[in-house]
């Protein structure tokens, strides 16, 4: 099998072999100068020698390689998958289109979660009654004593589904330590500027590199717009927890990942999802998932921190932000020292240093701008409000970030929009995700999930 590597690979070599920094969060690998002929195969063409897997497990564990699987003819059949449905008050002839692109699978349940007009049949599918609704994760659970095959894939009713990606998604199952796989949930294109928002920033869609999926890293958790799973997985682990009514996805994914079930996003499968229809759904669906925090905190503490820094990044950002730039410059530089001298203080290490602390710090600037504007922005208002120099920094907070990220969008052609009401809108998204955070810190009256984590 080919393996890709991430996009945060750096290699370096040392008399004592060869170094690497990798992954997410960012690793330091060292290997003896005999995985070196396996390193310049992932470089290359990806395809390692018969005796590598050790070095390549321990990368992809890490998030620093990833299988690729487009070429592989999958073991697993979609013969072998029942598709789960949850619809409430969906359109019929949406309901029939979606079922009609699944034919090729074993079966397809459609859970009518207490819709005020009941689903009527359909060519193709079973459907269960709900007569009262208790949320999606209620209705995918309640089909699962009717599923009898190996893998059941969830969609959601208003998801476009691609028939040609059912061998990228089954292809990972080969590796029998894989559960869970979850394709790219992107937005449907639109010529409304809701839509042309969504299709670069859904919160559904986790990007166009692959990925491990695990708390706390650059793909944190998958949502069941669009995920596939082992049965018996899912029904050791216990389900969807019901009484969550949103981020019951996130919940499932952490469950797996603490247990040390394999994980993996695969983007190169994609799903479509239909946009919200109107800013202020769009608005409320953010809303939503904000609220989630509280409650997904308090079942895996450290989850849903607004801000996880070190303790040096934390020192160096504080000064920034208190206006002593210089002195922040400096703890920062000092970090980058420390680690090259306890690396070993030679060349490559000043590099490596360079790579985890330097551009670390760099990074977490980022991240605690997209902190102040998303979970924080009641304590930025109050702040600019009695500050000119909160003022200040409000303003830099909101408009750099949003524009160097605007400016990826627009390299990678996901975006159209102007950068003003790029930045505009994501302003809005993230005040909107953060008002959904206060939200669930009133009701379970804990601000856990609004406290940063320092290590």
């Amino acid at each position: 099998r080919r393996h890709i590597i991430d996009s945060s690979w750096w290699r370096g070599r040392t008399p004592a072999g060869e170094v690497v920094v990798a992954g997410s969060p960012l690793r330091l690998f060292r290997f003896t100068p005999a995985a070196r002929a396996t390193l310049d195969a992932l470089e290359s063409a990806g395809i390692t020698p018969p005796d590598s897997s050790q070095v390549v497990d321990r990368l992809v564990a890490a998030g620093a390689v990833h299988p690729v699987v487009g070429d592989t003819v999958a073991c697993h059949r979609p013969g072998e998958v029942t598709v789960v449905i949850p619809a409430h008050d969906e359109p019929h002839e949406r309901l029939e289109s979606l079922v009609a692109a699944l034919d090729e699978a074993h079966s397809v349940i459609v859970v009518d979660d207490g819709s005020s007009t009941p689903v009527e049949s359909l060519s193709g599918a079973t459907v269960i009654r709900r007569e009262k609704p208790g949320g999606p994760a209620a209705a995918r659970n309640s089909a699962i004593p009717s599923v009898e095959t190996a893998f059941i894939l969830f969609l959601d009713a208003d998801t476009v589904f691609d028939p040609s990606s059912w061998n990228t998604l089954l292809a990972h199952f080969d590796d029998e330590r894989v559960s869970v796989v979850a394709p790219r949930v992107r937005s449907r294109s639109g010529a409304g500027l809701l839509a042309r928002y969504e299709r670069s920033e859904s919160p559904l869609d986790l990007g166009a590199e692959p990925a491990r999926i695990a708390m706390n890293t650059r793909v944190s958790y998958a949502p069941t717009a669009a995920l596939l799973v082992r049965t018996d997985v899912f029904t050791r682990y216990g389900r969807f927890d019901e009484s969550l009514r949103f981020g019951e996805d996130v919940d499932f994914v952490w469950r797996l990942c603490a247990a040390g079930e394999v994980c993996r996003y695969e983007p190169s499968a994609i799903v479509e999802h239909e946009p919200r229809s109107t800013i202020i759904a769009a608005l409320r669906q953010r809303v939503s998932y904000g609220s989630a925090a509280t409650p997904l905190d308090a079942r895996h503490p450290g989850g849903a921190v607004p801000l996880r820094l070190n303790r040096w990044t934390a020192a160096a950002w504080s000064l920034v932000l208190a206006g002593h730039m210089l002195i922040g410059a400096v703890v920062a530089g000092t970090s980058t020292a420390m680690l090259a001298k306890k690396l070993g203080g030679d060349r490559t290490a000043i590099r490596i240093a360079a790579r985890l602390a330097g551009r670390g710090n760099l990074f977490a600037g980022r991240l605690v701008a997209s902190a102040l504007w998303r979970t924080w922005w009641p304590f930025t208002v109050v702040a600019a409000v009695l500050s000119r120099r909160a003022r200040q920094v409000a303003v830099v907070a909101l408009i750099v970030p949003n524009l160097w990220r605007w400016w990826e969008r627009r390299q990678a052609g996901d975006t159209d929009l102007d950068p003003v009401t790029y930045v505009v809108a994501r302003a809005a998204d993230d005040v909107a995700y953060g008002t959904g955070v206060w939200k669930g810190v009133i009701v379970a009256r804990n601000a856990r999930a609004l406290r940063p984590h320092i290590d």
